[in-house]
């Protein structure tokens, strides 16, 4: 059994946390209402539950996410650098001060998911941790030269990078506890996180896994990139795997997340993880033949 299968069974098997406040369809209703049109990485988003302790504070096409605790939170994400005042305002919505988030994680070091990083980290004083490919870009501000879209995308402002971490890390802040596995393949630092968030008895293991997109921009072929091939063949490989309870995506359109945070469809589902890895695995296919 891999680190990452073995860690998501004993999270299944702990107590239940104490009991929060269970989601309102109707938050992510408005969610759907707001953002209906509109793909730009910054248009702005209500804030919802999503389960739990998980609140999405995000935009209408990119993920921002709030764990929250008694006294500390975690920010999962920081999204555009221009939609940094909309998610402090939306963390402020819920009830939340900006500056009890103690810690900010994210899924990859593309500009859509940590340009807003340097202006969060100055808003809330929060730590930051990644991986070393991750921190390499993330604190240089520029786009990795390897990464199959560095042609058509830019960079971000830079960042302070406090930790390094590796598959299997748990970050805790209080009482809660976010594991990061390395699932490369979108970038060279990819990272997914699970941790476990509570209803009353009903407990869940929520897994945010990261873009498995093969996107090759500019004259990238990732016929000529066997290695970055590899990468996402073993990364597929790992997720189909995984039972991933509540699946939560950078994009909130990967996994059909509005529409499961309103219950159109089940929040959890079984076999999500797999239906991810396997749609994501077409579309390497289908780029792998251009």
């Amino acid at each position: 059994m891999s680190i990452v299968l073995a860690a998501l069974a004993a999270a299944t098997a702990t107590s239940p946390a104490p009991a929060p406040a269970p989601a309102d369809p109707r938050a992510a209703q408005e969610i759907v209402r707001q953002c209906e049109g509109k793909d730009g990485f910054s248009d702005p988003a209500p804030p919802a539950r999503i389960f739990g302790n998980v609140w999405y504070v995000g935009t209408c096409t990119v993920s921002v996410l709030l764990v929250t605790g008694p006294e500390k939170h975690v920010l999962v994400d920081a999204g555009m650098e221009d939609a940094v005042p909309q998610v402090l305002a939306n963390v402020r919505k819920l009830g939340f001060n900006p500056k009890d988030i103690g810690l900010i994680v994210s899924s990859h070091e593309h500009f859509d998911h940590v340009g807003g990083l340097a202006a969060l980290q100055k808003a809330t004083g929060a730590r930051f941790v990644a991986t070393a490919e991750a921190a390499k870009v993330i604190r240089s501000g520029k786009v990795s030269p390897a990464d199959p879209q560095a042609q058509e995308i830019h960079g971000s402002p830079k960042a302070r990078v406090d930790h390094i971490i590796r598959t299997g890390d748990v970050m805790s802040l209080g009482p809660l506890r976010l594991t990061a596995f390395a699932t490369p393949g979108h970038t060279e630092g990819s990272t997914s996180w699970y941790w476990k968030s509570c209803e009353g008895t009903d407990c869940r293991t929520v897994t945010y896994i990261d873009s498995l997109t093969a996107l090759p921009l500019g004259t990238y072929r990732f016929a000529d990139h066997p290695d970055r091939v590899a990468m996402f063949r073993s990364t597929f490989a790992q997720v189909e795997a995984l039972e991933c309870g509540i699946l939560l995506t950078p994009h909130p359109s990967a996994s059909a997340m509005f529409e499961r945070m309103t219950g159109e469809r089940p929040l959890a589902d079984p076999a999500a993880c797999k239906n991810l890895a396997a749609g994501a695995r077409d579309r390497l296919e289908k780029a792998l033949a251009k």
